[in-house]
């Protein structure tokens, strides 16, 4: 079936729900306005349903093919990249002095919801080169800047992330490439990197690899590592394309999903360049500064794969809802003169409700932290900007936690609409499942992001963020309450005050135990603490929008406001089962020592 872009739940978010009110009055977006926004995503909606999403199946079966270090996409990804690099999307949100569109974040996320819902496997190349481009604009030099980003904001120039390695996963401790410094102030790179997305391919002339290397007497561990700006092509001083570099693509990897991205094992310091032995590479920063700077194109691309698991969520959705329309099974439970679509048995509307609700929950809460993002780099009060920065750090291992371990419970869902169907690969349900999978484990896992959450996000602050959004939320409830009039209303904020207690518990529970040194009880519910945070503001959000909702008789309006109730009633139960866990941590610690 054909994607079609959810412009109406998009523009719900951005408008009735206030996002575009509070960012675009900030300094910087004067030219931007609404009627703008309006235009953007609907020729946003119309490129990708038109140009992008029908190569998703191409992709899929034909996948990138790998000869003697060349890599070539399946056919027609060559052509739509540079019609993508032309309508100027890979600058969305970037800054116009460089060459970028300057739109803020919260737009600019629903733009590549979109995107990766048409072609996940095409939308991993502009995701990593976003990464780079924030990188090396928040600590490349001018020069640096410069040469390097408006090339990528040309499309002509992609980026990538370059950390893991065969014997360093997740824990880069343990990388060990090399950085020598050469007389002219460059450094010679030398060692493997596995699993880099993009790291070859012919959609575009040069590929610009940000590696992480240590230095040869530089500290042992994560302290000791440096970040180094390492294209596939040399630049002359004019910007013209110079001498190959020595980086070299040994393989790339057969997968699970995503096939038509390739996902490559590169080389540096293979002799097989034209500017001798060793990759030649630049610094970014300081020295043994490198995991610092990771982190910024790390975190941008949390984000983003956050929003990923949203669209490929939404994909698995109207796929599943199309076939349930069409498919006849059954008879009707009231009775019927021969089989109906099986959209009419309760249990698939379940399915697909459940699948729904997700989807939109997850939306709403990527959008409120696109939002908050927004207004921590541009508001012109620094308490507001510090308190925005806070809730959008807060909020993003909640995004792309969450939001990719739903997409695997949500495409699975939609294989089982399917029933056997979905199993066979012609219908195209399976591939969404396949390709979810990889979503909550790169760029760390769902448990690095629990990590993060309690470590960095709960503890560091005391739970004065979190405690913030308990406030919010009771503060929602009683605004449902007000309306007493309103059976469904009453209903959600009956089952929102129960969710909420159940997180402000978990905060409380986290915080405690920490006072106590109970560490591995607190880490043991690390998963089950994120997941129950992503339930109850995905249920926050969607009570929010229900409140929008009411007394409205359109068809969207009476969608949504279903779709809240019954996220209230078969999905928000789920924080307090989770929350249960993460009260019985000692108990889950004890029981876990059975493993060592």
């Amino acid at each position: 079936m054909s994607y079609k872009a959810p412009i109406a739940d998009i523009k719900f978010n951005l408008k009735e729900m206030g996002l575009l009110e509070e960012v675009l009055p900030l300094p910087g977006y004067e030219e931007i306005s609404d009627e703008l926004v309006d235009a953007v995503l609907e020729e946003n909606a119309r490129f990708v349903e038109e140009v992008i999403a029908p190569l998703n199946v191409v992709g899929d079966r034909t996948h990138s093919v790998w000869s003697d270090g060349q890599v070539t996409t399946p056919k027609g990804f060559k052509e739509a990249f540079g019609l993508f690099s032309a309508g100027g999307w890979q600058g969305m949100q970037h800054e116009p002095e460089l060459g970028g569109q300057g739109f803020p974040k919260v737009v600019a996320a629903a733009s590549s919801e979109n995107l990766n819902a048409a072609n996940l496997s095409f939308a991993l190349c502009p995701l990593l080169t976003d990464g780079a481009i924030e990188a090396i604009t928040q600590v490349g030099t001018q020069e640096q800047k410069e040469k390097f980003i408006p090339p990528m904001l040309e499309g002509r120039w992609t980026g990538t992330m370059n950390l893991t390695e065969p014997q360093a996963g997740s824990d880069l401790a343990l990388l060990n490439s090399k950085a020598v410094k050469q007389d002219d102030g460059s450094y010679r790179i030398t060692g493997q990197k596995i699993f880099i997305t993009y790291g070859e391919h012919d959609m575009a002339e040069n590929i610009v690899h940000l590696v992480l290397a240590r230095t040869p007497d530089a500290p042992a561990g994560v302290k000791g590592i440096s970040l180094f700006i390492v294209p596939k092509f040399l630049v002359n001083e004019d910007g013209s394309l110079g001498k190959r570099n020595d980086v070299w693509c040994a393989s790339i990897e057969e997968k699970l999903g995503i096939n038509a991205s390739p996902t490559a094992v590169l080389l540096f310091g293979s002799g097989k360049g034209e500017a001798g032995e060793g990759a030649v590479g630049y610094l970014i920063g300081q020295e043994n500064h490198g995991l610092q700077y990771m982190f910024i194109m790390m975190n941008a691309a949390r984000y983003n794969v956050g929003i990923q698991g949203i669209a490929v969520s939404e994909r698995a959705l109207q796929h599943a809802q199309a076939y349930a329309q069409e498919r006849l099974q059954g008879n009707a439970l009231e009775g019927s003169a021969g089989p109906v679509s099986i959209i009419n048995h309760p249990d698939v509307q379940r399915m697909l409700a459940t699948m729904r609700g997700l989807t939109e929950g997850a939306r709403a809460i990527s959008f409120f932290a696109a939002k908050s993002n927004d207004l921590s780099l541009s508001h012109p009060d620094e308490t507001v900007r510090n308190r925005n920065k806070a809730v959008y750090e807060y909020l993003v291992p909640i995004v792309k936690g969450f939001s990719t371990e739903l997409a695997i419970e949500v495409s699975s869902l939609g294989v089982q609409v399917h029933g056997g169907m979905g199993f066979i690969e012609e219908t195209g349900a399976a591939q969404y499942y396949r390709d979810a999978r990889i979503l909550s484990i790169y760029e760390g896992t769902t448990a690095i992001q629990a990590n993060d959450f309690v470590g960095r996000k709960t503890l560091r602050d005391g739970g004065a963020v979190g405690k913030e959004f308990v406030k919010a939320m009771q503060e929602t409830v009683q605004e449902l309450e007000q309306v007493a009039s309103n059976r469904q209303l009453a209903f959600i904020a009956a089952q929102l005050k129960v969710a909420i207690q159940a997180y402000d518990a978990s905060i409380n529970y986290v915080l405690e135990a920490a006072k106590e040194n109970k560490l591995r009880a607190i880490y043991a519910g690390s998963v089950p603490y994120l997941m129950l945070s992503g339930y109850v503001h995905a249920g926050w959000q969607l009570a929010r929008a229900a409140l929008k909702c009411q007394n409205r008789t359109e068809e969207f309006y009476k969608n949504k406001m279903a779709t809240a109730v019954f996220y209230a009633a078969h999905l928000l139960p789920r924080v307090s089962a989770l929350s249960a866990s993460v009260l019985a941590g000692e108990q889950t610690e004890e029981s876990l020592s059975l493993y060592v």
